[in-house]
């Protein structure tokens, strides 16, 4: 997979792949124009999304209503380390779901693919190509 990453203006980055474009921006505070997120909030939100796709084809999959299915995504800042410390996920049920399948959704959103690829991160390579 390609993507192709552009400068806009000011504080803007996109990122256009398979004819979608995700642009982010820097908020006001640190010069930009707080016009979308920014690269990290979207890399936050990314995560908190995998693990609602896995929650959601859970559901869907065994035929159990989503209505009411909500993750809440709660992000603790180490402020000695400077980095995320914790993200935790808290998952609203639906209304009548199934019991027995409980440990089974939290397993499942546990194998997020976001999460899996921080937990074994890939090799970086940073190049700089000829014109």
């Amino acid at each position: 997979m390609e993507i192709r990453i552009r400068f806009p203006g000011n504080k803007k980055v996109s990122a256009d792949f398979k004819d979608m474009t995700v642009l982010t921006d820097q908020p006001k505070d640190s010069g930009g124009d707080g016009s979308a997120p920014s690269p990290f909030e979207l890399f936050l939100a990314s995560i908190g999304a995998c693990a609602g796709i896995f929650a959601l084809s859970f559901c869907q999959k065994r035929n159990i209503p989503t209505d009411g299915l909500e993750i809440i995504q709660t992000v603790s800042w180490d402020e000695e380390e400077h980095r995320v410390g914790e993200i935790a996920f808290d998952i609203t049920l639906p209304k009548d779901f199934p019991e027995k399948y409980r440990e089974t959704l939290v397993h499942t959103v546990n194998g997020c693919t976001v999460k899996k690829h921080i937990l074994a991160p890939p090799r970086f390579k940073v190049r700089v190509r000829p014109r």
